[in-house]
């Protein structure tokens, strides 16, 4: 009956540990995966203020909220928001990858009048 028991008890053992492994590399795998970054980006004339200078790699959400008097958007790895109005807000959402991304408004002349920057992508 000792042996009995000692083997019940080690298999015990064994399928609590297999199952606390997989639910860690569920949970982990789950929370990566899910993983996203805001960035509210405030346009005026002639700047963008950005909440971060520097975000993760992977999907990133561009809030984008205009306080100028003149429509503006926010180009950034190749995609490009649509105008956004006075007083308006819009979104952007791209996957970035690492580096360091340059970022400008492409209304005529709002770019060489300051509205350009560089984003760190670590």
């Amino acid at each position: 009956m000792s042996r009995t028991r000692l083997a019940l008890a080690a298999a015990v053992i064994a399928a609590v540990a297999l199952i606390s492994t997989a639910a860690a590399v569920a949970g982990s795998a789950s929370h990566n995966s899910a993983t996203a970054t805001t960035v509210k980006v405030t346009m005026k004339e002639f700047k963008f203020i950005l909440s971060k200078s520097s975000v993760p790699h992977g999907k990133v959400t561009f809030m984008l909220v205009n306080k100028g008097a003149v429509a503006h958007d926010f180009k950034i790895a190749g995609k490009k928001s649509k105008l956004v109005q006075p007083r308006k807000t819009g979104t952007l959402t791209v996957t970035l990858t690492k580096g360091r991304l340059p970022y400008k408004c492409t209304v005529p002349g709002h770019a060489a009048a300051g509205m350009k920057g560089v984003l760190k992508v670590t």
